[in-house]
């Protein structure tokens, strides 16, 4: 096989490219400057405000992502339980790790990564920049991967009118997993 591509590139014919890794890529502006813009990603006010009801946030390589879409589901079902840091540049890049949601049991188990890039746009706009890779191959991930692909453009959206409204008002949403949780049939 070496011989054959070697003859090949000799001969001046372009091979074609690998694929790249599948990914999700999202972007959006909000009318905040790049020091509200990290705020909001590392901080557990910050997180409330657009992201989820409740969050456990220690800012620093290795600490906690706990992002609580459900907070009161049981340990290990309230959302990105036991997420964490990679990365860290303020207020310019940070990374963490990610799962799927406790409805995706399969996948769960596993790990996808996720870098959010911070970039000033003027003293008063960030482009705030999501890229989510990891993903595996086969129908379960398919389907992450698709939840995912709409998942962050919702989070965006948050992040947006978070900005333009103020932080997103979570009652609603926590009256509707109260109600959710009473009538589950107990374990």
């Amino acid at each position: 096989m070496r011989t054959l591509v070697a003859l090949l590139m000799s001969l001046g014919i372009a091979l074609p490219a690998l694929a790249a890794e599948r990914s999700i890529d999202k972007e959006v502006l909000i009318n905040a400057d790049v020091e509200q813009a990290w705020h909001s990603w590392t901080t557990r006010e910050g997180i409330t405000g657009f992201f989820a009801p409740d969050a456990e946030i220690d800012a620093r390589v290795g600490g906690a992502f706990h992002i609580f879409i459900d907070p009161l589901a049981e340990p290990g079902a309230k959302g990105a339980d036991e997420m964490r840091f990679m990365a860290l540049q303020r207020p310019k890049m940070l990374s963490f790790d990610w799962n799927a949601p406790p409805s995706q049991p399969e996948i769960r188990a596993q790990r996808t990564f996720v870098v959010v890039r911070l970039e000033p746009v003027d003293a008063t706009h960030t482009k705030v920049s999501i890229h989510h890779t990891g993903w595996g191959d086969g129908p379960a991930w398919d389907k992450t991967y698709a939840y995912f692909d709409k998942a962050w453009g919702v989070v965006l959206g948050n992040l947006q009118q978070r900005y333009e409204k103020g932080p997103k008002d979570w009652t609603e949403w926590l009256k509707q997993l109260e109600q959710y949780h009473k009538a589950a049939p107990a374990k």
